[in-house]
């Protein structure tokens, strides 16, 4: 069954599960056991093995992420102790004076921290959830806005993990190929469009709506569904805490992480032991292209946490006491996570994404290889074959891996066409793993909102998935335009999004002023 469609059935078994059942832990294991047995030619002891030995190499290739989101728990709890996101969150809601202003001061604050989607989605989570339920936001709305401004906004960003991750699948100078890919990157800039258009025109629809509504009516910010875990509700609060004992902790981390990136990048490579000029980074832009971002987020995080420790006991707001408390209660918070992203990059592993066991990868390219399809469509092709292997892999990496080197090897070269195409495979990877359930961005905004995990899957649905039917016409327009160069098939190509963009907003919002409605009929629990 290795390098055949079968490799995916892991995968659709595990999505399947999850959506029907709405248990995601069982789910995964189920369905990298089913993986492993075929693998194992059903054998089940044997299975297990196989079982245990992909989750084994895949927690120990992550560990550096789960050290930064043990380290990240417990900075959360820490900001909680100090008093600082209460003070955040009271001085936050007497600057903004309505819901729109809320979203936004979400949504801006996820497009600052471009520098990794999963430092984003926790970071982001944690400041603004006081202020988000104060203006009765359902929780799935604020992990929406989070997910959106994760990974869409960290694959436009040159200097990320993501730009690093891209470049290194590129040929030739492959950060210079990336930047010129993001301006046709649709589905990631149109999803930005998407979120700020939700936080002033004021429209949703679908699950989201009567989400939202519920949370308007009622002030739960949950709207009647049960979470993945318990909030912590037992945190000590200093009550004279200030909101410089949140601001400066972020600032910290944010100089810390990347003071990590460039220690990876330029003073020291992890994999080759390589240090300072041996490694031949002339400048930070290759610095971050050289970096090995689990290892810096890492790093970045324990020296941040020495510092805000040392700052807080400085400015006697938590002390020693307290601080050694906060490894055990950080730690618990961020459980739930790590066992879904085990389990997900488990499955992941299992598959094959990227080479090995099943071999998805090997099914992709030798059928794409030997595709006969209009070079004007590729893009087009790219970006729904993107999204379908990151939906079902939950890794835009390594749909990254898959693709890229396949359209450059197709396209060849540098020309408009290649760049159309990598840039749709970025985009609809990152779609893909936008709606995927077993993504690890999904998780961590999840997480990062505190909101039940298949309950964000299914109201971001609707919204990402009418940013990709947008981003699909807009790369067959693309595609047909190629021949007349870059600059003006890129110009017909945003002029076509955005119209079509504002003629499916205008229409939302004309028939739901047209059909009206009575919110207060809407019951809290289905």
């Amino acid at each position: 069954m290795e390098g055949t469609f079968w490799a995916f059935m892991p995968a659709i078994i595990a999505i399947v599960l999850a959506l029907v059942t709405k248990q995601v832990y069982i789910s995964l294991f189920l369905g990298i056991f089913v993986g492993a047995m075929m693998f194992a030619g059903g054998d089940p002891l044997k299975a297990l093995f196989t079982l245990y030995q992909v989750m084994s190499e895949k927690v120990g290739s992550n560990t550096p992420i789960i050290v930064f989101l043990v380290v990240l728990g417990i900075l959360v709890v820490l900001m909680q102790k100090s008093g600082g996101a209460k003070a955040y969150g009271e001085w936050a809601g007497k600057k903004i004076k309505s819901k729109g202003g809320a979203l936004a001061a979400t949504a801006g604050l996820g497009c600052l921290i471009f520098v990794d989607d999963y430092f984003n989605c926790l970071t982001v989570g944690s400041v603004m959830r006081p202020v988000t339920d104060k203006f009765k936001i359902a929780r799935s709305k604020l992990a929406y806005i989070i997910d959106a401004t994760a990974a869409p906004v960290c694959i436009m960003a040159p200097i990320s993990s993501w730009a690093a991750a891209v470049a290194g699948e590129l040929e030739g100078d492959g950060l210079v190929m990336f930047m010129s890919t993001i301006p046709f990157n649709v589905y990631a800039l149109l999803t930005i469009v998407m979120v700020f258009a939700l936080c002033f025109l004021k429209f949703d629809f679908g699950k989201m709506k009567r989400n939202n509504d519920v949370a308007e009516l009622t002030g739960d910010v949950h709207a009647g569904v049960e979470q993945d875990a318990k909030e912590e509700e037992t945190i000590a609060v200093n009550p004279k805490g200030k909101v410089r004992h949140l601001l400066i902790p972020v600032i910290i981390l944010i100089i810390s992480c990347i003071g990590g990136m460039l220690y990876t990048g330029f003073f020291y490579n992890w994999d080759t032991g390589l240090i300072g000029k041996e490694l031949q980074s002339a400048n930070i832009i290759e610095a971050f292209s050289n970096c090995d971002a689990g290892m810096s987020l890492a790093i970045g995080s324990t020296v941040a946490l020495v510092i805000i420790s040392a700052y807080y006991m400085i400015e006697k707001v938590v002390s020693f006491k307290e601080i050694m408390g906060s490894f055990t209660e950080g730690f618990k918070a961020m459980v739930p996570a790590i066992l879904i992203l085990t389990f997900a990059w488990s499955i992941s592993g299992i598959m094959g994404a990227k080479g090995g066991y099943l071999d998805a990868q090997a099914f992709v390219q030798n059928n794409l290889a030997n595709s006969s399809f209009p070079k004007f469509l590729f893009p087009a092709i790219f970006f729904i074959l993107a999204g379908l292997i990151a939906f079902s892999t939950g890794t835009s990496w390594g749909t990254f891996g898959v693709l890229v080197p396949i359209a450059v090897t197709i396209l060849g070269g540098s020309g408009t066409l290649a760049i159309l195409t990598v840039s749709a495979t970025l985009g609809g990877a990152v779609f893909g793993d936008h709606i995927s359930p077993i993504s690890d961005t999904t998780i961590l905004a999840s997480a990062g909102a505190q909101c039940n995990h298949v309950e964000h899957v299914n109201t971001q649905l609707p919204y990402a998935s009418l940013v990709a039917g947008i981003s699909v016409i807009s790369y067959l327009i693309a595609g047909a335009c190629v021949g007349l160069g870059s600059v003006w098939s890129c110009i017909i190509m945003w002029v076509a999004t955005l119209a079509i963009f504002a003629g499916v907003v205008f229409a939302i919002k004309y028939f739901q002023n047209k059909k009206g409605g009575n919110a207060e009929t809407i019951e809290t629990n289905e």
